[in-house]
């Protein structure tokens, strides 16, 4: 039993009364330096935040008006502000210290703060824009996973299924083995950095295809349908070679545990999902806060992120399982467009953070010791482009199919790569060189992929059923619709048709 004199003695008036007299002393004792240096840990934070937010609007607004993807500028704007240049964004793991910081000397300069408290305001505010960089990340892969539709990827047909294994397959395989026999790179570096050559943008190549007509074609079908399963192939790539990056070693025993748990636990949570999902929306509609359908659809998401991490996988895997999940139930719409403000506060620090922790003074040609890292990119820019353009090689039962264009529309790698480069620089295997490289690899990919696919489509066509509407399937079109909303541009006159009919029908 409980003794209830212990209990009678702390509520005791005099005892508090004496106490609470303490803690005056305590708090005066304690609060000039360390009070201070909190409110400057998050002045440091607030400064932090609108650096990264001006950098990816300004970049974002650029690359639109270029017809390029915003998210290209925003990692270009992280570029600029980070190591690689401007110094007002940069963290301890580039080697950085408080004193490279513009941002620290700023707060030095207006709030008096001493060369002592920098280094702790400096490391403690990079740890917060780091985890905020984290969380974007997951944000970013439910929101993904709400983008995909799981019958679609089950529905696209064997075609699309050979383009996405063959687009996997061959840059993932051709890139490690290159990095490890001719650029003798250690093999768990050299798998992440095959691993950030497998996936493909469906956002940008999708947008590139409405904007010339061709979203509804024959090999603009394939190109979505494959780009899809490519992204659900990419994701269990990125948990197994995180995981193994973990470890620091490579054990064919580890390897397999993780590909087959990764794929249990992803097949898992969708049938689990699916039954739990009428429940879900049930709770949803009985609930009458504010809300209810963003921080209940979060809760789940977050806890399946959790299950991820905990088993060894990445909690991106969870993320995107849980969007997978949710994109089933008739809540989908609703969630895609309350999800959107959260992935423009959160997702922004993501791609920004991961172009200023990169240093693109290794890539300089004139300082000898840097030719190594351009070496590197251009090999992976080699790889990156030739090991997509082959997929279309192996398209069957489409006679007279442009099986270039297929090839071409895999090629952009856009913040799928980012997603990649970002797990690989937070773990610590990838040296700054091979950053570099691969933050090269993805904006030139990004680049070059719009004007190549006008090129390959010489005239814009468009095909239609007897119906005179679209004949892409209207899963597709949705993903490229929210991909559109996304980046604030009204949905192209393609996937207005498709959306009509959808509601006539």
């Amino acid at each position: 039993m409980a003794d209830l004199t212990a209990w009678v003695s702390f509520f005791d008036p005099l005892k508090l009364l004496s106490s609470f007299g303490t803690y005056p002393l305590l708090i005066a004792e304690a609060t000039p330096k360390e009070s201070a240096s909190e409110s400057l840990v998050l002045a440091g934070v607030l400064l932090s935040l609108v650096v990264i937010y001006f950098a990816s609007k300004l970049g974002g607004e650029i690359c639109a008006r270029l017809n390029l993807p915003p998210v290209l500028g925003e990692l270009v704007g992280g570029v600029v502000v980070g190591i690689s240049a401007l110094h007002l964004l940069v963290f301890p793991e580039s080697s950085a210290e408080a004193n490279n910081s513009l941002l620290v000397s700023f707060l030095q300069t207006t709030a008096g703060l001493t060369p002592e408290a920098a280094v702790s305001v400096f490391q403690a505010q990079s740890e917060v824009i780091s985890i905020l960089a984290e969380l974007g990340v997951v944000i970013l892969l439910f929101e993904i996973g709400l983008e995909s539709d799981l019958k679609e990827l089950i529905r696209v047909g064997p075609q699309a299924a050979v383009v996405a294994v063959v687009g996997v397959v061959v840059p993932f395989a051709a890139g490690t083995a290159g990095l490890i026999y001719l650029f003798n790179i250690a093999p768990v570096p050299a798998i992440f950095a095959g691993a950030a050559l497998t996936a493909t943008s469906i956002g940008i190549t999708a947008k590139v295809l409405a904007e010339i007509g061709r979203l509804s074609s024959s090999e603009g079908q394939i190109i979505i349908g494959a780009a899809v399963l490519d992204d659900v192939l990419g994701i269990i790539v990125l948990a197994v070679v995180a995981s193994l990056a973990k470890t620091g070693e490579i054990a064919i025993g580890n390897v397999i545990y993780l590909i087959i748990s990764a794929a249990v636990f992803l097949v898992g949570a969708i049938l689990l999902g699916r039954f739990l999902s009428p429940y879900f929306v049930a709770l949803v509609n009985e609930m009458k806060t504010r809300g209810q359908l963003l921080l209940t659809a979060l809760i789940f998401a977050f806890i399946l992120s959790y299950i991820g991490a905990v088993i060894q996988l990445e909690a991106i895997l969870g993320a995107f399982a849980a969007g997978l999940v949710l994109a089933e139930t008739d809540k989908r719409r609703e969630l895609e467009e309350q999800v959107i403000p959260v992935a423009d506060m959160l997702v922004p620090i993501f791609f920004v953070v991961v172009g200023a922790k990169t240093d693109l003074g290794v890539l300089n040609p004139t300082i000898p010791a840097n030719r190594e890292g351009l070496t590197l990119a251009i090999f992976l820019i080699g790889v990156a482009i030739l090991g997509k353009v082959v997929t279309g090689l192996f398209v069957f039962g489409q006679p007279g199919i442009n099986r270039l264009a297929i090839g071409v529309g895999m090629i952009p790698r856009g913040e799928v790569g980012l997603v990649f480069l970002g797990v690989g620089s937070a773990s610590g295997v990838l040296s700054p060189a091979m950053e570099a490289a691969i933050i090269m690899m993805v904006i030139l990919t990004t680049f070059v992929a719009p004007p190549l696919l006008r090129f390959v489509f010489q005239e814009p066509e468009l095909e239609t059923t007897s119906s005179g509407i679209s004949a892409l399937d209207s899963a597709s079109a949705e993903s490229v619709a929210v991909e559109q909303r996304r980046h604030k541009q009204e949905p192209s006159e393609d996937v207005q048709a498709i959306e009509e009919y959808k509601k006539d029908s």
